[in-house]
């Protein structure tokens, strides 16, 4: 079978997560990077697109460049899907193009700046029946997987508490400095939407709750901290979450945990037991149970899921990190291309998204209507 042409806007010279997107794509050899658009900057793109050995004729000014030349290709040779990896407010016009031009689409997170933008791209991809994915990258750790699956099958009983933390401490350095934070895009409402923290790490937070449950939220109530008057962005919050009248949970948030790297923690407790998963040592999926000692699951063994299985690529004791995470929902995104998936939530699509984007301005209206409940279903 040949390779999926994959195409990548941003996600150049300095960027972090397209080194992240460009390994993960290339990590099952079912895609080949042959375009894009990886600066604003037509020149740093054409250096960049040589550094990775392109056709530089495929290295594009603009998106529409890349639409109107692209289209003109034979279907064998054409980007057949492309990465949006450029800042949350490019999000939505770029998906929306490539959507109405026929390509499938991979899109950082969050989907959108807003929830209406969402909902209209939606609308889209239900009509033109394409792959969309949303990169909530962390659910494609295999004991993230191995969670849901265990979940699932009852190994924990009927779930009674659900509690997802997200703590780093990035921003500290930049928001004491009226200045800095003046200047920072990530605070800018223009080009980040409507939140900082909720929009950034906590719908993570939201999207995996959700994930390894397998149930949607019904109802939240958000006390959210923006710090500083002039600053117009939360970068703090703690969110309440009612998933029934009977299950109940919190979602933790905060880019001012000073100290904190990426400190992102999911614990789901049931009648029978619990699990426990640490995104700073991922390999590690703790039991729980009252009457036996702490068990602890890593990837690799038979005892894991075949879901949790499919996304492993080491033998067991062989780390499996962000990247292999990565990977394993590009290659969900292939299968689905091709046609062969495999498992249900092998990669985050457009709902995902969607929910997502609805979590963010609920959360914010929530704080700004005095920290009330709001229903999370339209």
């Amino acid at each position: 079978m040949s390779k999926i042409k994959l195409g990548i806007l941003g996600g150049g010279e300095d960027s972090l997560i397209g080194i992240l997107h460009r390994v993960a794509a290339n990590m099952f050899d079912q895609y080949e990077i042959v375009g894009g658009v990886f600066d604003a900057q037509h020149k740093k793109s054409l250096n960049f697109g040589e550094k990775l050995g392109l056709d530089t004729s495929r290295v594009y000014k603009d998106l529409d460049d890349l639409i109107e030349k692209e289209s003109k290709l034979p279907d064998a040779e054409k980007i057949q899907v492309v990465s949006v990896l450029t800042p949350n407010f490019l999000h939505f016009p770029m998906a929306k193009q490539l959507l109405e031009n026929g390509f499938n689409v991979i899109c950082e997170k969050p989907l959108t700046t807003t929830y209406e933008e969402a909902k209209t791209l939606q609308k889209i991809q239900e009509k033109v029946k394409s792959i969309f994915a949303v990169t909530y990258t962390y659910t494609g750790y295999p004991m993230v997987r191995q969670m849901k699956s265990m979940i699932a099958e009852g190994a924990i009983g009927k779930i009674q508490k659900v509690d997802v933390q997200y703590y780093q401490g990035w921003i500290n350095p930049l928001i004491h400095d009226k200045e800095k934070r003046a200047v920072t895009w990530r605070l800018d409402p223009e080009k980040s939407g409507i939140s900082c923290c909720i929009g950034d790490i906590g719908t993570h937070a939201f999207n995996m709750a959700e994930y390894v449950t397998g149930m949607d939220i019904q109802k939240i109530l958000a006390d959210l901290n923006y710090l500083y008057e002039d600053n117009p962005m939360d970068i703090d919050g703690t969110v309440l979450l009612r998933f029934s009248d009977n299950l109940k949970g919190v979602l933790r948030a905060s880019q001012i945990a000073t100290g904190e790297e990426n400190n992102f923690t999911v614990k789901i407790y049931g009648d029978k037991g619990a699990l426990k998963w640490e995104q700073e040592n991922p390999n590690y999926l703790y039991l729980l149970k009252e009457d036996q000692p702490l068990q602890v699951l890593k990837p690799g063994h038979s005892y894991n899921s075949d879901f949790s299985l499919e996304g492993t690529k080491l033998p067991p004791g062989h780390p499996e990190g962000i990247f292999d995470s990565m990977g394993n929902i590009y290659m969900g995104i292939a299968n689905a291309i091709n046609k062969a998936d495999k498992f249900d939530g092998a990669y985050p699509k457009l709902y995902d998204g969607l929910r997502g984007m609805n979590f963010i301005e609920k959360t914010v209206a929530s704080h700004k209507e005095g920290n009330v409940w709001v229903n999370m279903q339209d």
